[in-house]
């Protein structure tokens, strides 16, 4: 059985972190190591806002193995605050009510759990933004 490395991920998986670049001001999430793609100026690690909205999903019917728990799940591509797109897991809302456009934001949920060892991984997800 493969060894448990999601203490790597820790930075972006617990915590919204991006990287920033300090010359044209691109973000990415997850955080690169590298370079900025655009510009290739240097990046920095930033933490990202918490809102944003939803731009397109997709609802996943037949999932891989690690997430066959969840399925159906939804799948959100997602304009934060500060403009950072990424794609993140929707929680907390039914198939019927999901729309473009609506407000999210993020929070920390289950992912999976980790073959028969039982390990369970957590990370955020998405919900809709509760007022």
């Amino acid at each position: 059985m493969p060894e448990i490395t999601e203490w790597r991920d820790r930075l972006w998986r617990y915590r919204l972190v991006g990287s920033k670049c300090l010359s044209c001001g691109a973000r990415y999430y997850p955080p690169r190591n590298s370079s900025c793609i655009k510009c290739g100026g240097e990046l920095v690690d930033v933490e990202l806002p918490r809102r944003g909205k939803l731009l397109s999903y997709t609802v996943i019917y037949q999932a891989p193995g690690i997430y066959r728990f969840a399925s159906p799940y939804i799948v959100g591509f997602i304009e934060l605050e500060d403009g950072t797109r990424l794609f993140a897991m929707l929680t907390d809302v039914e198939l019927d009510e999901v729309k473009v456009g609506m407000e999210v934001e993020a929070t920390f949920r289950k992912l999976y759990t980790y073959g028969d060892s039982g390990h369970i991984v957590y990370g955020i997800k998405f919900r809709p933004l509760v007022t």
